[in-house]
C-alpha cells in the first residue's frame, strides 16, 4: 500500500511531504540527527555487523562442539540420549545467512528506486529522483536487526550449552548456572531496546536531515522487516542445532528442573 501510494500519487504522499518537511525545519539539533543518519552508512553498519557475525560463529561453532560432546557422555552413561547421537549443528548458517540479508537491501533497494523515481526533499534538490525506499534506513534495520537477532541466538546457545554441562554435578554449579542466566537476560533486554532505538533514531535523522521523506524511511523499515523475517525462517529450518537441538538437549541433560 505504501508503494502505491508513493507510486500513484496518492494523498498519503501529500501527508508525508508536509510531515517531512515539519520534521526538517523542527528542533531536533542538526549534529544530532547527522549522527544517526550516518549510523544508516555502510561503512558503520557492516563492520558492526561483521563483529557480530565471527562472534556468532564462534559461539555456534562452541556450542555444536558442546552439544556432541555432551551427547558422548550420555552415551558412554548408556542413556536415552546415546540413541539419537550429537545434533547435526550448522552453526556457520546464522552468520552467513545475516551477512546474505544485509547484501539483498541494495539488491533490492535500487530497483525500487529507480522504477519508482520518487524526488527527494528539497534540501535534496538536484539529486537524482531515486529516494524510495530509503538505503540507509534499510541497512541499519537490516544490520543492527540481524546483529541483535544473532547476540540473541548466541547467548540462547551458549545458556543452553553450558546449563547442560552444569546439570552433570558439582559443587559450582548453581552459581555458574545463574551468573550465565543474568547475562543472558541482561543482553536481552538491551538488545530488544537498543536496536528498535537506532532504527528509529536513524529513519528521524534521515527525515531530520532532510535526506528522505518519512515514507521512504517507513517504506525501508517494511523491505528489512521481510528480510528479517526471512534470516529467521532459515535458521530456524536449517541450522539444525543453533536453537532448537541445542534447546533440546540442554533440556534432556538438566531435567525439568534445568535452566
Amino acid at each position: 500500500m505504501l508503494t502505491w501510494q508513493v507510486a500513484g500519487h496518492g494523498p498519503l504522499r501529500l501527508l508525508d511531504e508536509r510531515l517531512g518537511r515539519v520534521v526538517a525545519a523542527g528542533s531536533i539539533p542538526a549534529g544530532l540527527a547527522e549522527f544517526f543518519a550516518d549510523l544508516g552508512n555502510t561503512a558503520v553498519a557492516l563492520p558492526v555487523l561483521s563483529v557480530v557475525m565471527v562472534w556468532a560463529g564462534w559461539t555456534g561453532w562452541r556450542g555444536g562442539r558442546g552439544v556432541r560432546s555432551t551427547a558422548g557422555v550420555k552415551g558412554m552413561a548408556g542413556s536415552a540420549g546415546a540413541v539419537r547421537g550429537p545434533a547435526p549443528v550448522r552453526w556457520w548458517l546464522p552468520p552467513l545467512a545475516a551477512g546474505l540479508a544485509l547484501a539483498a537491501v541494495p539488491a533490492l533497494v535500487v530497483p525500487l528506486k529507480l522504477w519508482i523515481a520518487r524526488p527527494g526533499p528539497p534540501e535534496m534538490a538536484g539529486a537524482a529522483p531515486a529516494f524510495y525506499p530509503s538505503g540507509h534506513g534499510a541497512t541499519a534495520a537490516v544490520a543492527y536487526g540481524v546483529a541483535g537477532l544473532l547476540l540473541l541466538r548466541g547467548r540462547r546457545g551458549t545458556r543452553a550449552v553450558d546449563g547442560a554441562a552444569a546439570a552433570r554435578p558439582h559443587p559450582p554449579a548453581a552459581t555458574a548456572t545463574s551468573t550465565v542466566t543474568s547475562t543472558a537476560s541482561v543482553t536481552t533486554t538491551v538488545v530488544t531496546v537498543l536496536v528498535p532505538l537506532l532504527t528509529v533514531g536513524v529513519g528521524i535523522g534521515l527525515v531530520r536531515r532532510g535526506y528522505h521523506w518519512p515514507l521512504d524511511v517507513l517504506g525501508s523499515w517494511c523491505l528489512a522487516g521481510v528480510l528479517l523475517a526471512g534470516w529467521c525462517a532459515v535458521c530456524d529450518r536449517w541450522d539444525g542445532g543453533g536453537g532448537r537441538a541445542v534447546r533440546r538437549e540442554a533440556s534432556d541433560g538438566a531435567g525439568p528442573d534445568g535452566p
